[in-house]
């Protein structure tokens, strides 16, 4: 073991070394690895034969499964953090910024807390599906700049805490990726239920699409202590308190999740908080640009959310950065030139919970 601890810090102090902006100071691990979790088996019709591998008859196919690369720095704290990605998006998300600056995965192994970084079923490095899906090759990247709230394209939103230069804009349109199946809450979900009993006790970070499955984990894991969700794209409600879907001018309504009697009162017993960052239209009119308008109705979704919550006595709060003070924030909280401030702010409340031991 102790031959491990060496090398283990020998590879942070050359991050830091070798990257620039990468790793602001050394941390020691203590350990790390990587592994799969969750997934099924299906197998073809007919009976294997070896003189015949191909074609497929009675072959099996292991897919849906996640991939995590973990790490875990010396006095490691009690309860890890397990960091899920959004749409389109794949466990980069948390490493290293577009700019080259620490991303969570750096931040919070500094403030000595296991990372957990999951790459989802059917993208990035579990991109095993085990259902088809046709990969097209379709330039969008102006439709994630303006729906991010990045500006509108080709300007930047006057206050947006983002890196301005060429190459960091296009370091970040190249970690879009692309789903290799059907985007599947359910898969997603059971494949992170998997997921919190590898990696035991700790505090569900998601972003954005991650949110959906994120909810369900926690109500079927009693792993997740706490969930920390950065502009989750929906909420859970209990049956018949589900809000009507607000009308909109983005083309990606935000309907409420419906789920079960059981699975709500096991989300009333954990602590959450919710993250939205700046640039979103408030109110109940419609914004004529649809980047904004997008997020104006999940904003007011999360706060019709938050009073259903309380009102049967959960333990949440959804939180609208510019309102303590944090201002100019995309929907890539974790990314921003700020990011080291959200982090702080989030361990503030990891803190207050009890959940930072």
């Amino acid at each position: 073991m102790k031959s491990k601890k060496i090398l283990a810090m020998t590879l942070a102090l050359g991050l830091v070394a070798g990257t620039a902006g990468a790793m602001s100071r050394p941390v020691t691990l203590a350990d790390q690895g990587s592994f799969f979790a969750g997934g099924k088996v299906v197998t073809a019709p007919g009976v294997y034969k070896d003189d015949e591998p191909t074609n497929f008859a009675g072959e099996t196919l292991h897919g849906d499964a996640a991939y995590v690369f973990w790490q875990a720095p010396v006095k490691a704290k009690k309860n890890a953090l397990v960091f899920l990605h959004g749409y389109g998006q794949s466990g980069k998300t948390w490493e290293t910024t577009p700019d080259g600056r620490d991303g969570f995965q750096n931040i919070f192994l500094a403030k000595g807390y296991k990372t957990f970084i999951v790459d989802e079923p059917r993208r990035g490095r579990a991109g095993n599906s085990t259902v088809p899906a046709e990969l097209k090759a379709q330039p969008q990247d102006q439709l994630w700049y303006d729906n991010f709230r990045i500006g509108q394209w080709p300007d930047y939103y006057d206050n947006v805490a983002v890196p301005r230069d060429a190459e960091s804009r296009a370091q970040f349109f190249y970690q879009m990726t692309p789903d290799t199946g059907k985007f599947d809450v359910q898969v997603v979900a059971d494949a992170m239920t998997a997921v919190m009993e590898k990696a035991g006790p700790g505090v569900l970070v998601t972003h954005s699409a991650g949110g959906g499955p994120g909810w369900l984990t926690a109500a079927h894991s009693d792993k997740v202590k706490g969930i920390i969700a950065l502009e989750p794209g929906t909420f859970p409600f209990p049956k018949g308190e589900v809000p009507e879907v607000e009308a909109t001018t983005s083309p990606f309504p935000a309907p409420g999740m419906k789920v079960s009697d059981e699975e709500f009162q096991r989300l009333l017993k954990i602590p959450m908080v919710v993250y939205f960052g700046d640039n979103i239209i408030t109110g109940s009119e419609p914004d004529k640009h649809w980047g904004l308008d997008n997020w104006r109705v999940r904003l007011n979704l999360a706060r019709k959310w938050e009073q259903v919550m309380k009102k049967h006595g959960g333990d949440v709060q959804v939180v609208y950065l510019p309102d303590i003070g944090i201002k100019g924030n995309t929907h890539f909280l974790m990314a921003d030139l700020n990011n080291q401030e959200v982090a702080d702010t989030m361990e503030k409340w990891l803190k207050d919970k009890g959940l930072s031991k």
